[in-house]
């Protein structure tokens, strides 16, 4: 009956270990660029933590990237995770 039981606490403990690990923080970097006129500021950087699983993080992340036009100016975000 011990050996059953620590069996189960055993299986049990690597169990949770492996939830646990499944989950990390990752750095979501972001690229802002600004096109289309004269005198638009320089390229922005932005930094950001996900604490996700390694694809719902980056889902996240790269979710952030696309292209916008607002009054003849262009607005590209390319968004990476690390």
């Amino acid at each position: 009956m011990k050996f059953r039981c620590s069996f189960f606490l055993f299986f049990a403990l690597i169990i949770a270990i492996g939830f646990s690990s499944c989950t990390h923080n990752y750095v979501c970097q972001c690229t802002i660029k600004y096109t289309g006129a004269p005198g638009l500021p320089d390229s922005l950087v932005r930094e950001y933590t996900i604490k996700d699983t390694h694809d719902k993080a980056k889902s996240l992340c790269e979710g952030n990237s696309g292209s916008w036009i607002t009054n003849g100016i262009t607005t590209t975000e390319t968004c990476i995770l690390y």
